[in-house]
């Protein structure tokens, strides 16, 4: 009460009841969505998409093996529980339930999944949930190993799918965030999934942010010779004098070349160029209906071609070389048939990042080469090529829980902006893949492990036998890699003959091999490259801080440290091969 006798208590709204221009800021945002989902609704049907679901009929669900087995154990996961919702109606509602310490699961970060007791109780039910489901799969009777590998893989990915974060109605931080923009996160959401299925991609990061040649692959040099398969990028020199034996590198031909030239402080083609390094990149051309009939022989022929190409320019005997992941294995088998036809010289050393040849442990990807994917893959295949947006929804299927349904999370129910991250970029910048060589490397290699058999594989008209490579190799394998396990890359230490040198890096697949010096990151590890195994190379190991890429410019040199000066052809277009364009070329950019 104030001196005048008046009541001058102030009411404060209530927090729940929203106010008119609230409810009016929501009914313009429902409007929008509407408006958002006609027009995209309509441009797909202008556009006479056909829908994908053809290639998957739900009335066959039921008659898979799988499916019958998950019907069978299924009540046990429910009864368990409805007993689990049982018990907490006997406990305090208003008191949250303790934080479980052991689990460190990033997707409950937000403080309302230990402290309101609703969020509380939901996340216990999904753990235990889930928990349940993968036990169940484990404890199955029947299955072959094979076929219980991949049910264990559909239940963890089933299990990543249904988790409440991926809702917006169970999902605190969403349901806040929508409250505070009054709807906009939710329609800003929209518009990115919206945009995506428009694309059949989803985004990791915003596609208008980089520009290849602009400020992602932009270390300077010329393409200096081109086939209908590749580019071959020299790069400019930066030193007076480089080593006389160039590099050629040839990356994954299911990626675009630049993972390994993102920009100025990540690039290791730039670094390469800085050590002295002659260096040479193939940027691979991303398929198209030209190339139905390209396999394996096409590939290893480019290889060759690219070799041959180089020492010729340059005249010189022989090169170093790197073979990134798949590339690796087509290097490997490249090796092989110049051994068996007395060409080996022609290639001084060679280097593997993260790259495999014998596939009997390669990983949760030997899931995806069974009949059944197979013949979809003829399917989606049927221009005679595979459009890369489905390999990079398999390869983001190996980690869901980060790949997919965080970006569900951030993107379409948060409304977050994307991320200017060049890595990102890269991973979403698909290439399509020749639809017979593709089967051909799933079938001969994955599945049949063809390759480790002597001469069961032909190059070329040339049986190989990796036994016979007795090139000096350095192997790179990435401690936490879920594409090229690091004891499938150990696998090439007891199939070649020469000099190896293996090496761990600490981090994965990509950050593994993409670590520069000035980054000061990770790790790695040597020790005996005679271990008689793998486990006991790391018993022996010594750990090293930093980025492995000073221990391989080493290693380079040791093979041969020659120098020679920086002119004439080792200047990109000034020798024999005239630059056709700028780098990073036509065919890196081509969709």
């Amino acid at each position: 009460m104030s001196d005048t006798g008046k009541d001058d208590t102030i009411e404060t709204p209530n927090a729940f009841i929203p106010s008119p221009e609230d409810m009016q800021h929501w009914a313009s945002v429902i409007g929008r969505a509407q408006q958002m989902m006609l027009e995209y609704a309509l441009g797909q049907a202008n556009e006479g998409n056909a829908s994908a679901a053809a290639l998957f009929d739900p009335a066959k669900w039921a008659d898979n093996p799988a499916a019958k087995l998950w019907s069978e154990q299924s009540s046990r996961m429910w009864d368990q529980g409805v007993a689990f919702w049982t018990s907490l109606a006997t406990l305090n509602p208003m008191a949250p339930p303790a934080p479980d310490a052991a689990a460190k699961d990033r997707r409950f970060a937000d403080p309302d999944w230990n402290a309101n007791p609703v969020f509380a109780m939901i996340r216990q039910t999904y753990g235990l949930l889930a928990e349940q489901m993968l036990a169940t799969t484990r404890q199955l009777d029947g299955p072959d190993p094979s076929a219980r590998a991949k049910m264990e893989f559909a239940a963890k990915a089933m299990a990543d799918a249904m988790a409440p974060t991926n809702l917006a109605m169970t999902n605190p931080e969403v349901i806040r965030r929508a409250v505070e923009t009054r709807g906009e996160s939710l329609l800003k959401g929209l518009k990115h999934m919206l945009t995506d299925l428009s694309r059949g991609q989803l985004s990791h990061v915003d596609p208008d942010a980089f520009e290849v040649g602009v400020n992602i692959a932009t270390t300077p040099g010329k393409v200096i010779h081109e086939t209908d398969l590749y580019q071959l990028i020299h790069y400019a020199p930066t030193t007076k004098e480089v080593f006389t034996v160039p590099l050629v590198i040839f990356p994954p031909w299911i990626n675009r070349f630049y993972i390994l030239d993102l920009n100025p402080a990540k690039s290791f083609v730039a670094w390469a160029v800085e050590q002295g390094l002659s260096v040479f990149m193939v940027s691979w051309k991303s398929a198209d209906a030209s190339m139905t009939e390209i396999v394996w022989d096409d590939y290893v022929a480019a290889q060759v071609d690219a070799i041959d190409t180089v020492r010729e320019l340059l005249d010189v005997p022989h090169v170093h070389t790197i073979g990134y992941c798949v590339a690796g294995t087509t290097l490997a088998a490249t090796l092989a048939m110049l051994a068996a036809r007395e060409e080996a010289d022609k290639i001084k050393s060679v280097t593997f990042f993260t790259a495999q040849v014998d596939f009997e442990q390669a990983g949760d990807l030997k899931l995806f080469v069974d009949d059944s994917y197979l013949a979809l893959l003829q399917q989606l295949s049927a221009p005679g090529f595979l459009d890369g947006r489905y390999m990079a929804a398999t390869f983001n299927s190996l980690r869901g829980r980060d790949l997919i349904w965080n970006y569900v999370v951030s993107n379409y129910l948060l409304g977050n902006d994307y991320p200017p991250f060049d890595l990102l970029y890269w991973n979403g910048d698909v290439t399509n893949l020749p639809a017979k060589w593709h089967r051909q490397y799933l079938v001969d290699l994955y599945r049949d492990n063809r390759m480790v058999i002597p001469n069961s594989l032909s190059v070329m008209g040339t049986p190989i036998d990796l036994r016979k490579i007795e090139t000096p190799a350095y192997i790179q394998a990435g401690r936490e890699d879920h594409i090229a396990p690091l004891a499938s890359v150990w696998r090439l230490m007891d199939h070649l003959s020469g000099p190896k040198t293996f090496l761990l890096a600490g981090s994965g697949h990509i950050a593994g091999v993409v670590n520069p010096p000035a980054a000061g990151k990770y790790q790695y590890w040597t020790g005996d490259s005679a271990a008689v195994s793998l486990d006991e190379f790391i018993a022996g190991a010594t750990e090293t801080k930093g980025s492995w890429w000073p221990h391989w410019i080493e290693w380079i040199s040791a093979q041969d440290g020659a120098k020679t000066a920086t002119k004439g052809a080792r200047i990109p277009g000034k020798g024999a091969k005239r630059a056709i364009e700028d780098a990073p070329g036509r065919y890196v950019k081509q969709r």
